[in-house]
């Protein structure tokens, strides 16, 4: 079982540049095992160039090392608090990726502008309130996890599956790394537009919150009727 995700984990880790979503070693995938509660994530600063399945580390719900002989990514704490606060996700993806990353060092969420968005989310994509001094120095990491959490404020987090870390950048989930890296990538496609859109007519409105609702539920609602099943 976790040869399985550690295998699902260096695949989705290996998508990251193939899709345009990291420079150099910035990004991580990790995926949870949900029968143990291991997770499996991406050694840290190991080049994506030469990165193989010996460089995905498990590690414990408490952060201990138990498979591997790499330093987990500095980002596992906030893995970890996602994982941990979040019902339902078994992947989460931490890019830099440019244009997701703009909106989160100008500090303003994403907002709904168009279908392609309201396929993929309820709503913006959420900010998180920028840390204190004391929470980045006693526990920056961990802290930033909570400060997603809270941004999501009760959301259900598979119908908003990425959140904006001010003046950092995105932390994406799924039930799957695969379905994270998904997320993410579709985030990136629609961080662009929005800009795009923005700088092209500043007082774009939203999407009309009817056609935003018809958009998420026939992609992911009960009755949901997209692909082939």
């Amino acid at each position: 079982m976790l040869e399985d995700l550690k295998e699902s984990v260096l695949t989705a880790n290996l998508d990251l540049p193939k899709r345009g979503l990291v420079t150099l070693t910035w990004g991580n995938v990790s995926g949870r095992d949900p029968s143990t509660g291991l997770i499996a994530i991406k050694g840290s600063g190991v080049p994506y160039e030469s990165m193989n399945v010996e460089d995905i580390v498990i590690v414990s719900e408490d952060g201990k090392v138990v498979e591997g002989n790499r330093r987990p990514s500095t980002d596992t704490p906030t893995h970890m608090a996602l994982y941990r606060g979040l019902p339902g996700i078994g992947g989460v993806v931490h890019t830099h990726s440019r244009w997701a990353a703009t909106w989160a060092q100008a500090r303003r969420p994403i907002p709904l502008l168009g279908t392609t968005h309201a396929d993929f989310c309820v709503g913006p994509v959420p900010l998180s309130a920028p840390l204190g001094p004391d929470e980045t120095w006693a526990d920056y990491e961990g802290a930033t996890g909570t400060a997603i959490i809270h941004a999501l404020a009760g959301r259900d987090p598979l119908e908003v599956p990425a959140v904006l870390v001010s003046g950092h950048g995105p932390f994406c989930w799924g039930k799957s790394p695969r379905a994270a890296v998904e997320a993410a990538v579709t985030l990136e496609a629609v961080a662009e537009m929005a800009w795009l859109t923005v700088a092209l007519a500043p007082g774009a409105e939203p999407l009309e919150e009817h056609i935003a609702a018809r958009h998420f539920s026939r992609k992911h609602g009960p009755d949901a009727y997209y692909g082939q099943g």
